[in-house]
């Protein structure tokens, strides 16, 4: 069974998705190189994550005419096995039963998910342009035999358990972020926090000292009382400021994680369009289950 919980309350308004995206963050979910990826096997447990709008009609290593497998947004949804290369294909047709999305208006495009999204100067562009991950390359080799792919996922070897959260990027594809949850990673009764927000922040947990976290920067939380009070500091301009603080539960039969990000999608935003915070966080919680068997 997987609880999730988010930092703000959502509303129903459409999104499109982004532009831009910093490819470089596999670099940091996942180590492996490329041409190992293509060569390995891996049989591991996945869950779907998507960043951003839900997903629907994915399936896994070979094209279907109806994909089944949807990445819920922002949280976890029900988990399946897949066994084949470490370089995984994911592909997407149909909507996997979601319903459609209409026509964003002009105001919605303003609230569309940018993650890890650089300063918008000239020679971020610049560089954003002319910055392609040999993943994403083999993507574009790819899909001009397989058009229904859409993602590449590199996955780590010697892990039981993954999570792939799918950011829209350009061309109906979408960018894998693979975070390694292995329990001997990601220990049950304890919280990890990631920082895929573009800034430089502080997070103070359970009043120990504060701890500095740049952009894509992991760390684990020892918990002993189930529970995390935190805050979080933002060095967004020249001065630290608190931008959130609260309480979580940090259970012991669950693995439990904290994702700190920058996002104006619906998810985060309350009945009247608002955004709640200047950051967002996501809470997500693994507790052992069943897992969907996707076929060799």
């Amino acid at each position: 069974m997987d609880v999730n919980s988010k930092s703000y309350p959502s509303a129903g308004s459409a999104l499109r998705k982004y532009n831009r995206i910093v490819y470089s963050l596999f670099a940091f979910f996942c180590p492996l190189s490329l041409l190992t990826a293509q060569e390995e096997t891996v049989s591991i447990k996945l869950d779907l994550v998507a960043w951003g709008d839900s997903i629907g009609g994915i399936s896994l290593k070979t094209a279907e005419a109806n994909g089944t497998l949807i990445a819920m947004a922002f949280k976890y949804s029900k988990p399946v096995e897949y066994s084949g290369p470490a370089l995984m294909e994911i592909y997407k047709s149909g909507d996997g039963g979601l319903p459609p999305k209409p026509e964003p208006s002009e105001e919605d495009k303003l609230h569309q998910s940018m993650p890890l999204r650089l300063e918008d100067t000239p020679a971020n562009r610049a560089q954003d342009a002319a910055a392609k991950s040999p993943l994403a390359l083999e993507l574009e080799k790819r899909r001009k035999e397989k058009p229904t792919l859409v993602a590449l996922a590199q996955l780590p070897a010697n892990c039981r358990r993954a999570t792939v959260l799918l950011a829209p990027a350009t061309g109906d594809t979408f960018v894998a972020y693979v975070i390694d949850d292995d329990p001997t990673k990601l220990p049950m009764g304890q919280l990890r926090i990631h920082n895929l927000s573009p800034y430089l922040i502080a997070v103070r947990c359970n009043g120990d000292n504060a701890k500095e976290m740049k952009t894509r920067d992991t760390k684990i939380v020892p918990i002993t009382n189930q529970q995390c009070l935190y805050e979080i500091a933002c060095k967004d301009t020249d001065e630290w400021r608190i931008v959130e603080n609260n309480i979580i539960p940090v259970r012991q039969n669950e693995q439990t994680q904290m994702i700190i990000l920058k996002s104006k999608n619906q998810y985060f935003l309350s009945n009247d369009g608002s955004s709640g915070g200047f950051l967002q966080s996501v809470i997500l919680r693994r507790r052992p289950e069943a897992a969907a068997p996707i076929a060799p």
